[in-house]
């Protein structure tokens, strides 16, 4: 499909403004002479519309717009305690005048004082709940309040964990087609895409919105939970998939032999530090003063780098990073953030 007729689907779909785009594009010079490839970057920590910007407000964007024609008077969202899906939703409701609700689990204990995503959560005054690391009671849980909530006449809306559910991932159909078209009015043909991916809503999108356009990069996902891979694909293709027929593009299929899912640089585990991750963070902000966090952009960046070093991605070819944002990880809790300083 070309890409303005792409650009016309998406449009059927109602937006909230909670965010900036096109986000910025560019190359990363030194970067690309020390590496011996093309490498650009694309910026969604600037989505905005706070200072901490992030791949969940293309989502989010959808989410609100849909929570405010239903009604809806509270906007229900989980995540860990340092999630930046649940700040960014966070910020996106108060931009949209609604009230957010978080169900946060405890996978790393939060310090006495709140600290990075928690902070910024206590900041927007969102109504936070702290749980332990089970999703399924902490879901039950959240479910429960929002019945209670219903009962007393408040309207409520869920968003599921990072926006992974169709109308979320039509937000990243809709940023592959903005990126292809930076790239060719850089002049700039993308071999690989390097890319963080944890809920699978990101992953979904940029899935569909690659074969949508018929763009024939290989987009290379970061993995950084230890998901089993072959139910992740089969999982995160299904989704692509549905965000392609809600958009009326369900005659393109996203098949998961597709996916490059890299699950070597996630351990020891979700929001446990490791060498390369820092190593990688330092790289990229002594080198080009960009910040990328431990927990999800930091790992993706030592994804790629790690390929380019050992070969598996040839010198010469071009190669575009999806910065993902989430560096507010740089000041939470001392096992979060690794040797980097």
């Amino acid at each position: 499909m070309l890409l303005n007729d792409a650009k016309i689907l998406l449009e059927k779909l109602k937006r909230a403004n909670v965010g900036f785009f096109p986000t910025p594009f560019h190359k990363l010079e030194r970067l690309s002479d020390m590496l011996g490839v093309e490498l650009y970057i694309k910026r969604d920590d600037f989505t905005g519309v706070g200072l901490f910007g992030g791949n969940k407000i293309r989502k989010l964007q959808y989410f609100m717009a849909d929570a405010l024609e239903k009604g809806a008077e509270y906007v229900f969202t989980f995540g860990a305690t340092q999630s930046n899906h649940a700040m960014q939703t966070a910020t996106a409701c108060r931009r949209c005048g609604l009230k957010p609700v978080l169900y946060l689990m405890s996978v790393v204990e939060p310090d006495a004082f709140p600290r990075s995503n928690l902070l910024l959560d206590r900041v927007f005054d969102a109504e936070v709940h702290i749980v332990p690391p089970d999703f399924g009671k902490m879901q039950e849980a959240a479910r429960e309040h929002m019945a209670r909530l219903e009962a007393e006449g408040h309207k409520c809306y869920e968003i599921p964990g990072g926006g992974a559910a169709p109308l979320g991932s039509a937000g990243y159909i809709e940023g592959y087609c903005e990126m292809a078209e930076q790239a060719m009015a850089a002049g700039f043909k993308p071999d690989y895409v390097f890319h963080a991916t944890g809920s699978g809503g990101t992953l979904a999108g940029l899935m569909a919105g690659h074969d949508l356009i018929g763009c024939g990069a290989e987009i290379h996902s970061v993995l950084v939970g230890n998901d089993e891979p072959v139910q992740y694909v089969k999982n995160t293709a299904e989704l692509a998939n549905k965000a392609l027929e809600l958009i009326g593009a369900g005659n393109v299929k996203v098949r998961p032999e597709e996916f490059h899912i890299e699950t070597e640089y996630y351990l020891p585990g979700y929001e446990q530090p490791n060498s390369g991750t820092d190593r990688a963070i330092k790289l990229l902000a002594v080198n080009e003063g960009i910040l990328v966090d431990p927990v999800y952009s930091g790992k993706a960046f030592y994804g790629m780098l790690d390929s380019i070093e050992s070969g598996k991605v040839p010198k010469g070819s071009s190669v575009l990073f999806w910065h993902t944002g989430g560096a507010t990880s740089i000041f939470a809790e001392k096992e979060i953030i690794g040797n980097i300083y």
